[in-house]
């Protein structure tokens, strides 16, 4: 492991949810991801789910390590499963599944606000994303922005379909999910916490973080954001209303360990 992360690191985290962390990635696997996202956007792997409209274009994608050696290896061989587990003090951790967003100049859409683990079949605590830089990003193109400790707040928000994507139509209602506040019209009244990102730096950020980005307003400067999500020791099969498709998985039992060639297990301590 090249990146050591620190115990502010590991506080701050478990304090407000989302952390940047600095020049986590080589200028070499920059290039080696940068040369495979275009090879993505030239002949994409079977999830994509990106559009152009008059709001611009985008290129969205996930489980791209399965098709590909490059996200392969960033997400099994890199630092970034020994950040997962040490911020967790995790004796295991699973790849969970990777995803690719691309807005590209003048995609002027915004992602609006939600959590993410409602999305996903799994249940427990230790899920975590590691959301990687490619670009100079700013709030000019499309920073990401959290709401500062809003991982404790245990609210599961009801996942709604991003933009005009083609990856699914809608998502099944949960009962015992909420319809998200109008966090965009009521900012003065949130937390709201983001950061500039040089290429290679990282965010993390907790599963339940509530978390939106905005539209790329520049005329000339990509985002590009590569992210993987890992799980730690708590974290289960959970088949529930409103998941997303692509994410469940006919060999996991309800309940059980995520174990399995979808979800490998990358770092084990005794």
């Amino acid at each position: 492991m090249t990146y050591a992360v620190c115990q502010e690191d590991i506080d701050a985290f478990h304090r407000d949810g989302a952390i940047p962390l600095r020049r986590v990635v080589s200028a070499t696997d920059l290039q080696r991801l940068g040369d495979a996202i275009e090879e993505d956007i030239r002949n994409p792997s079977p999830f994509y789910h990106g559009y152009e409209s008059d709001e611009g274009r985008f290129h969205g994608n996930l489980r791209l390590w399965e098709f590909n050696d490059c996200f392969r290896d960033i997400c099994l061989q890199s630092d970034l499963p020994a950040i997962a587990q040490a911020l967790f003090a995790a004796k295991k951790i699973n790849l969970l599944y990777d995803q690719l967003f691309v807005k590209e100049a003048s995609m002027s859409q915004r992602t609006r606000w939600h959590n993410d683990q409602p999305y996903w079949p799994i249940r427990g605590f230790q899920v975590l994303s590691i959301w990687i830089a490619l670009d100079q990003t700013t709030a000019d193109n499309g920073r990401v922005e959290f709401i500062r400790g809003s991982h404790l707040w245990n609210r599961w928000f009801q996942p709604e379909v991003f933009g005009k994507t083609n990856a699914v139509s809608t998502y099944e209602r949960n009962p015992d999910y909420e319809d998200i506040p109008d966090i965009e019209s009521d900012r003065d009244n949130y937390d709201i916490v983001s950061w500039d990102l040089s290429p290679g730096d990282v965010y993390v950020f907790h599963g339940m973080t509530v978390h939106g980005a905005g539209g790329n307003l520049t005329s000339t400067r990509r985002r590009r954001g590569y992210t993987v999500r890992y799980t730690g020791d708590d974290v289960v099969y959970d088949v529930r209303k409103g998941i997303s498709r692509p994410l469940l998985c006919d060999e996991l039992q309800q309940g059980g360990p995520l174990d399995s060639d979808r979800y490998p297990v990358i770092a084990f301590k005794e």
